[in-house]
Order: C-alpha cells, then sequence, then structure tokens
C-alpha cells in the first residue's frame, strides 16, 4: 500500500470539464469547474474545440490541487474519465486538431448509419460490438472527418494523424504525446471494438474504411497508463485508470455484483447493469458494452443510453428562459401539484434507447389554456424519469421474470433534485437510492487509479466506502404509475411520426 492518499480525477464532461481531489476514504477534499462552448454549426450538429477542452480540464486539475493546498508528489495517481463517443482526430507530430471534436449528440452521420443497416450489417455490429448502428457512436463521426476534413484520409493513410476520444485526447496532452492510449469502456463505444475478444475488429474497420494506424492502444480500465509531463505539475503523477462517464459511474458506484444498476442524471441519462462474465443481449432495445475492467476477464454491462436528460433543464433556462439558473426549476416545478395533464419529450437530437428514433423531434402535449410556465417545467423534469423508466422497464423484459434490479443507485448533478428523484421511484415502484457521495463518476476514475497504484487492495475494499445518504420510496399504486407510462409512450409516439 502506499503512503500517498490523494487521488485526483479529472471529470471532462459534455458541458464542463471538473477535477476533483479524493482522500483515500473517497471524500471530496477539493473541487474546481469550468464550462467550455457547445457548437452547433448547423441543425443536428454539436461541436467542442479539443484545445478549449484540454484547456480548461488543466486548469481545473491545477486549480483543485492549489484549493487542497497539495503537490503533485502528493498525488498518488490520477484517473480520467470522459464523454464517451466524442470523436477528435489531430496531428501525430504537432498536435493539432484537424477538426473540432464531434459530440456524441451530433446526428450528422444519421444518413451512413442508416446506409449500413440497408446493408444488412447490423447483426453483425451487434454480435462484435453490443451496439446498434447509430449517430451516437464514435465509427462514423471518424470515417466522417476523414472523408470531410481535406486531406485527411490521406494523411491518414500516410500514418500522420491519431483518433481518439476524449480520454485518449487528454491522456495524449497529459504525457505531451508519449502515450496513445485508451480503455476497453471507451473503446467499446467506437463500433470499432469486439468486445468479447477485447480488440479492434479488421472487418469493422473495413466496414467504415478506417485505416488501423489511428487507433489507439487499449488497456484495462485500471492500468499505470504512464506519467504527465513534470512542467504541468511541477512533479510527473502516475496516471492509473481511465473509463468512460458511466462505466465509471457504476465502478464509483459499488455496483460490483451481477444485478446491481444505477442511473447518473447528467446531460443524457445513463442507465447500467452490472452484468459480470456474461455479455448479456438485450431484445428490449438496450446495448451490451464493456464495463470498467480491473482484470484480464471481460466484464460487461447492460446499457441504456436517454440524450437529453438533466439538458432539458439547460433548455429551460436558455431557450425558453423560464428560469435564471438551473437549481431554480425544483421551485418552479413544486409551485403547482402536479404537471396538469402536460407531457414534455425532449427529442432535441432524436431519441436513444429503447426507442432509437433519430429522426424525433421534442414536443410538448397536452397543453391547454389553464397550463402554465410551472406545469411544462414540472413536464420537464419528469420527462427525465419517464425515460430512465422506460430502460429499467426494457431492463427487466430482457432479464426475466423474477429477475428486475430491486433497487436504483444514483448519481449525477439532477439527482439532487429531491421531486424528481421520489417521481423516478414512484414509476419504478422500486427504492432509489442516492449516495453521500453523488460525484460517482469521478469517484470511479479515482477508484480505478488508485487500484492501479497500490492505495486500494481490491473491489472488496471500496465497496466498504460506499453509503446512502437518502433513498426515495414508491409512493403511487402500480396501476397509476401503469396510466402515467401509457400517457408518455403515447407521447412519445407523436414525436416519431413521419411528416406528411
Amino acid at each position: 500500500m502506499t503512503s500517498t492518499r490523494y487521488l485526483l480525477a479529472l471529470d471532462q464532461g459534455t458541458s464542463s470539464s471538473r477535477s476533483i481531489v479524493f482522500d483515500a476514504g473517497g471524500s471530496i477534499v477539493a473541487m474546481a469547474q469550468r464550462e467550455f462552448r457547445q457548437l452547433f454549426p448547423q441543425p443536428g450538429w454539436v461541436e467542442h474545440d479539443p484545445l478549449e477542452i484540454w484547456s480548461s480540464q488543466l486548469a481545473t486539475a491545477q486549480e483543485a490541487l492549489a484549493k487542497a493546498d497539495l503537490k503533485a508528489g502528493d498525488i498518488a495517481a490520477i484517473g480520467i474519465t470522459n464523454q464517451r463517443e466524442t470523436t477528435v482526430v489531430w496531428n501525430r507530430r504537432t498536435g493539432t486538431p484537424l477538426s473540432n471534436a464531434i459530440v456524441w449528440q451530433d446526428r450528422r452521420t444519421a444518413p451512413a448509419c442508416a446506409m449500413l443497416v440497408q446493408r444488412g450489417l447490423a447483426d453483425r455490429v451487434r454480435e462484435r460490438t453490443g451496439l446498434v448502428i447509430d449517430a451516437y457512436f464514435s465509427g462514423t463521426k471518424l470515417a466522417w472527418i476523414l472523408d470531410n476534413v481535406a486531406d485527411a484520409r490521406n494523411a491518414a493513410e500516410r500514418g500522420e494523424l491519431a483518433f481518439g476520444t476524449i480520454d485518449t485526447w487528454l491522456l495524449w496532452q497529459l504525457t505531451r504525446g508519449a502515450v496513445h492510449a485508451t480503455d476497453v469502456s471507451n473503446a467499446s463505444r467506437t463500433l470499432l471494438f469486439d468486445i468479447h475478444r477485447n480488440q479492434w475488429d479488421d472487418e469493422l474497420l473495413a466496414m467504415l474504411d478506417i485505416p488501423r494506424s489511428l487507433l489507439p492502444e487499449v488497456h484495462l480500465s485500471s492500468h499505470r497508463f504512464g506519467r504527465t509531463a513534470p512542467e504541468l505539475f511541477g512533479t510527473p503523477i502516475a496516471i492509473g485508470g481511465i473509463a468512460g462517464d458511466q462505466q465509471a459511474a457504476l465502478f464509483g458506484q459499488a455496483c460490483f455484483s451481477t444485478g446491481m444498476a444505477k442511473n447518473t442524471y447528467g446531460t443524457g441519462c445513463f442507465l447500467l447493469m452490472q452484468t459480470g462474465e456474461n455479455c448479456t443481449a438485450s431484445n428490449n432495445g438496450l446495448i451490451s458494452t464493456s464495463a470498467a475492467q480491473t482484470g484480464p476477464t471481460p466484464n460487461y454491462a447492460l446499457e441504456g443510453s436517454v440524450f437529453i436528460g438533466g439538458a432539458v433543464v439547460q433548455w429551460l433556462r436558455d431557450g425558453l428562459q423560464a428560469i435564471d439558473a438551473s437549481p431554480a426549476v425544483q421551485r418552479l416545478a413544486e409551485s403547482v401539484p402536479d404537471s396538469g395533464g402536460v407531457i414534455f419529450v425532449p427529442a432535441f437530437t432524436g431519441l436513444g434507447a429503447p426507442y432509437w428514433q433519430p429522426d424525433a423531434r421534442g414536443a410538448i402535449l397536452g397543453l391547454t389554456r389553464g397550463s402554465s410556465v410551472a406545469h411544462i417545467a414540472r413536464a420537464a423534469l419528469e420527462s427525465i424519469a419517464f425515460q430512465s423508466a422506460a430502460l429499467l422497464q426494457a431492463m427487466s423484459r430482457d432479464l426475466g421474470d423474477g429477475k428486475g434490479v430491486t433497487e436504483l443507485r444514483v448519481d449525477g448533478g439532477a439527482c439532487v433534485n429531491n421531486l424528481l428523484m421520489q417521481f423516478q421511484a414512484d414509476l419504478l415502484g422500486i427504492p432509489v437510492v442516492r449516495p453521500k457521495v453523488i460525484e460517482t463518476t469521478a469517484l470511479g476514475a479515482a477508484y480505478l487509479a488508485g487500484l492501479a497504484c497500490g492505495v486500494y487492495s481490491g473491489t472488496e475494499e471500496l465497496a466498504e466506502h460506499w453509503q446512502a445518504e437518502r433513498s426515495f420510496h414508491p409512493t403511487l399504486s402500480r396501476d397509476r404509475a401503469a396510466e402515467l407510462m401509457h400517457a408518455w409512450e403515447h407521447a412519445v409516439a407523436q414525436t416519431t411520426l413521419k411528416s406528411a
């Protein structure tokens, strides 16, 4: 066991970069956060500036250390967790990105995905990757960059370019180009990785015409990836953990046993259930994915992804200008006893699991003369719970009778909203449990780094750290919950009708 008892988690999210210093007990010592620009060059396109991501992440890491009054030598290791699927391509020699990063929410490659499905490739892709063919994932984004940025494909063929999701981009920058690598959880989100063999798949690469030379090395999620360049923090720090944000949250929630599940309420919502060594195939619109991996045996999760979760509150703030700040949404929603029959389907970027409707668009239904902005705000909050409930119902159908999830552990920024959490428990009919440390995405990355660098002995020790802060128990009858879900599904159907 190392005597250095602090860990630094770099949590690079969709709307902000954060850095959190944890002590070995999993408690937060210091935190820093910076938002960065969201770029929307065309309808359906979502981009980030990779250099802005890096500068904001580095600044928060340095700020968090300063707030904690710690030096680099006090940090046992860094763990990285990241928005998944967001795609960056850069020049290996200069480190300069070829273009803005294409964000996971971006829908520009939906037509290319439809063509792949028409070619009859959906089953082959699902068998090897666990994924559906959708613009959500990285592979078609990478192919788009190669085909649409001047000279990109020729440069790729010459071996001059590097591809990475955000974890790989940060790792490259932290090591000043010494390490081009990722972990199995992020690789599993690319449409290019065989999750059964834990390696890049040549047939999938050929399907999208992607040169293998672009790809990073793939390691376990808990692994000594390298060390930071000395000038960044004064002394090199070991980088010991990498996992995509949702797999990191599953790990941080101590969901180590088969059947345990968590839901993260962030920009989107992501419900993952641990399935252990069993790669469970879904017949109900979910995907199979690699969980964070700490040893040679593959580890899997069943996942459902909601594209617009907490982002609907950002839209209320920035688009509708119904609130001045995101936390005000609960007060506005609580000013009415219910949504007054209003249902809000926030399909701003299509619908993810279990619907997979890329052409769906947002809709507010059930409006009357008596409807107010408070009813819309309440319906917006409820939409987050409705979408998550649809995921858990799909998961239960996949598992079969008697194998459903018995409690849902929750995290992410919106889980502090008690109104939302109670409504979630009411819809699901099971306890919704909020932990004392809700920054479980960053905590999972810290735990993975700590395991690699000797701070922890194993997952048994980590499981002992997890503590509940509050449990929300269902109060609605199951018949009433079913009626509400039926109304939700009817509303969803209205958003997916093709225009005449």
